[in-house]
């Protein structure tokens, strides 16, 4: 395979959790001066969420579908050969065009799929430059649309994806500070147990679907062990007691 020109560019652009409202001029002005725009999708074809929102700010003929092995989890050789075949169309598209920007809800360098795909780029298209524009995290989002503060004085902010297990959560709850929880949907009832063991339960908060039509932002004493939507997103705020800025 030739090397693509060392003036080719993939940039990775963050358009927030949802809300087209929230992507940054800085990512709006990348999508715009993007040759083209991929967006990621599922082998079934559903326009996602990344799709949805760029779809406000480019015409449907500049974004390009790219199939990414999103929801295999079990088969290993199956995921790889998904992200293989994904890589090389970006690859193939680098080639064409001077400039390539592939959107991914969040931010790009946060449990981003554009991570994998980067370094798929350096091996197949060495000379890519590759750069990222931040976007706004769900956990951010969240905080805003449900009054949870995330941190105060000296606490520490600790990021839990809930796919590495509730014990990786339970543990960190356990700790000091504020806990967030991404991707819990599927571990509900685990991590509403959780919760309750160390004490966490009643101060916590979760949302799915932040600023779009079905979006839910509920008290996590509401978990009844309901499966939730899988990018569903926990704040469990840290323990405050004491006046303003006693933890300064």
């Amino acid at each position: 395979m030739p090397d693509v020109m060392s003036s080719s560019r993939l940039i990775g652009v963050g358009v927030g959790p949802g809300d087209p409202e929230l992507v940054t001029v800085k990512g709006v002005n990348a999508l715009r001066m993007a040759d083209v725009v991929v967006v990621p999708v599922m082998e079934t074809g559903e326009r996602g969420r990344a799709e949805a929102t760029v779809l406000h700010y480019v015409p449907e003929d500049k974004v390009v579908r790219v199939v990414f092995a999103l929801n295999e989890r079990s088969d290993r050789g199956r995921r790889e050969a998904a992200w293989d075949a994904a890589g090389a169309r970006v690859a193939e598209l680098l080639r064409i065009h001077a400039s390539v920007a592939f959107a991914t809800i969040g931010d790009p360098n946060v449990y981003s799929t554009f991570t994998y795909l980067a370094q798929t780029i350096e091996e197949l298209a060495p000379g890519t430059l590759v750069e990222t524009v931040p976007g706004i995290t769900a956990m951010q989002d969240l905080a805003a649309r449900s009054g949870a503060v995330l941190t105060e004085g000296t606490e520490p902010l600790t990021l839990v994806p809930v796919t590495a297990g509730a014990a990786v959560l339970k543990d960190a709850l356990s700790g000091p500070g504020t806990v967030v929880a991404y991707k819990f949907g599927r571990l509900a009832e685990e991590v509403a147990a959780a919760l309750r063991e160390t004490g966490r339960l009643d101060d916590a908060v979760w949302g799915s679907a932040l600023g779009l039509p079905d979006e839910s932002i509920r008290s996590a004493s509401d978990l009844d062990g309901t499966p939730l939507p899988y990018l569903s997103t926990l704040i469990a705020p840290a323990q405050r007691h004491g006046k303003r800025g006693g933890k300064l």
